[in-house]
């Protein structure tokens, strides 16, 4: 007989048990980077985000496991359910705390449900739903569940859970022999335009380098944590959700995992991106840079990584979320999900109201979004 346990912690089981469930070759449901989080303060206690990570035991056999928090605000999420918490305090109900299934700061579509060999998606799900609509209505508004695969996707299709779509930008990877080779498939004026701005950032006497596993040296680290904070200081006047200790600890227990585009003037590092490596996907995450250079943030965060995806043969870049001047970078609009389960009846069907009507403009944007691709059109050069 299996039963579902709440963890208050991922370290409630040992990494090489959690590593041999499927699904970890998505690096941010590592239990290396679920600990990270934790142990450096990144998640936890005052921060908001409470991990209560949902297992799926039998006996002493781990079955099953989604990464799983109970939430006191909604920031870091990147599925914006602000208006709706807004709503509920307008009504003297409470949205908080709430239920999340998602990868904290991480808008990077994958799985969320880790399976031991011979169990069944649809099974671990017959368990674990329940017990999360059991929580909400005892002590939870809601349960969110956040870029989930499309196998996940597929499943969570079912009466209660209310479905909401968005758009990313990901650049995909058609079997490109090299950089020239993915820009002939622009058009000219656009194409001149990419190889201007990359003109540009070596006109400015910067030498670009990637940094992989133990070239990240602890010097490094604490250089790009500077850059990591300056972004979020520029955009909302505080500092980054990730400490510190998050990026060193992140270092040491995933280095094959990592890459660090920077930039140098003179020798010094004055800019940065961090990435982390998939089984066949790259995700752009965090960048940041001391001093203001014309299209270096473009040459850092995309075009390098489309020029290390198209050498390792990964089939895709997430660049991570919104930003719709990747269009003109070569990265196609896509369709991201989300699964909610609402607790409060009256609320649920105004949310479920509106996310119908949210839906079709997204769609209708998305299909927009694809006419403004760079790429050459029929007939043209």
């Amino acid at each position: 007989m299996s039963s579902v346990v709440v963890a208050t912690g991922v370290d409630a089981v040992d990494a090489v048990r959690w590593n041999a469930l499927r699904g970890t070759g998505f690096p941010f449901l590592r239990h290396e980077f679920l600990r990270a989080l934790e142990s450096s303060g990144s998640v936890g206690e005052g921060t908001g985000w409470q991990p209560r990570h949902l297992l799926l035991m039998e006996g002493e056999r781990l079955l099953a496991a989604m990464p799983c928090y109970a939430k006191t605000h909604s920031y870091g999420e990147y599925v914006f359910d602000w208006s709706w918490a807004d709503a509920y305090a307008r009504h003297r109900v409470p949205y908080y705390p709430k239920l999340l299934s998602a990868v904290p700061f991480t808008p990077a579509t994958g799985p969320r449900v880790l399976l031991a060999e011979g169990v069944e998606l649809r099974d671990a799900l017959a368990a674990f739903i329940p017990a999360l609509r059991e929580a909400c209505e005892r002590r939870y508004s809601s349960w969110h569940l956040l870029f989930p695969e499309p196998e996940l996707a597929a499943a969570c299709a079912q009466p209660g859970l209310l479905r909401r779509i968005g758009v990313q930008y990901h650049w995909q990877n058609r079997g490109f022999a090299g950089f020239d080779d993915f820009l002939a498939r622009f058009a000219s004026r656009k194409r001149k335009q990419l190889k201007k701005e990359r003109r540009q950032v070596a006109e400015q006497g910067l030498e670009i380098r990637r940094l992989r596993g133990a070239q990240i040296d602890e010097a490094m680290w604490e250089r790009f944590f500077v850059f990591y904070q300056m972004t979020y200081a520029r955009r909302s006047g505080h500092g980054g959700y990730l400490s510190r200790e998050f990026f060193h600890a992140l270092g040491a227990a995933l280095p094959d995992n990592l890459l660090l585009v920077v930039a140098l003037r003179d020798g010094e590092p004055v800019a940065g991106a961090l990435n982390l490596i998939g089984e066949d996907t790259l995700y752009g995450r965090y960048w940041g840079c001391i001093e203001d250079y014309a299209q270096l943030h473009f040459e850092l965060c995309y075009y390098q990584g489309i020029e290390f995806c198209i050498e390792q043969g990964l089939a895709r870049f997430d660049a991570g979320a919104q930003g719709e001047h990747k269009l003109a970078r070569g990265f196609e609009p896509v369709i991201t999900e989300s699964f909610h389960y609402i607790a409060h009846e009256g609320f649920r069907e105004a949310i479920d109201d509106f996310l119908q009507r949210e839906r079709a403009s997204v769609e209708l944007y998305q299909q927009e979004a694809a006419q403004s691709l760079p790429f050459r059109k029929d007939g043209e050069d």
